[in-house]
């Protein structure tokens, strides 16, 4: 699992939102084109049959599996880099981050100007805590173990 110190994982705010906003536009437009698609199945339902444009029908399933491509496609590309997506609806990302001799989540949400705030693994969004000295002093201090790629501790 890859961590981050807390200026690495600040570093990366401007490229994850803007993939978090084109997965949540995706993830919109989806929902847009399969609410119009139920509600044209209810009145099929209701009318007992009625004649559709088969032609429109196949462009907004072609349109509503782009987008939805388009949000899978931003949220991979989050994950590949290590970033957690917790909950697309509302923006919020998590960044695994060694905190002495455990691995914690810094916590982030769309909206919010820099990381603040950290959790447990085991704990979420609602007992997050506000990011401590500890933090910080471990993104100065040239700490070890940031980008988990080199495996070496300075002595």
């Amino acid at each position: 699992m890859k961590t981050f110190t807390i200026d690495e994982a600040q570093s990366l705010l401007p490229v994850l939102e803007s993939l978090l906003k084109r997965a949540i536009e995706g993830k919109q437009a989806a929902e847009q084109v399969e609410s119009s698609l139920s509600e044209l199945a209810r009145r099929i339902y209701i009318s007992g049959g009625m004649r559709v444009d088969a032609g429109s029908v196949l462009k907004q399933r072609a349109e509503m599996e782009a987008n939805l491509k388009l949000a899978r496609e931003s949220v991979a590309e989050m994950d590949a880099i290590g970033v957690q997506v917790k909950d697309l609806d509302t923006g919020l990302l998590d960044f695994p981050c060694r905190l002495d001799d455990q691995v914690v989540l810094l916590c982030w949400r769309m909206g919010e100007p820099s990381i603040e705030h950290w959790h447990t693994v085991d704990s979420g969004f609602k007992d997050r805590q506000p990011v401590d000295e500890r933090f910080r002093r471990r993104s100065t201090s040239g700490g070890f173990g940031g980008s988990g790629s080199s495996g070496s501790r300075p002595n």
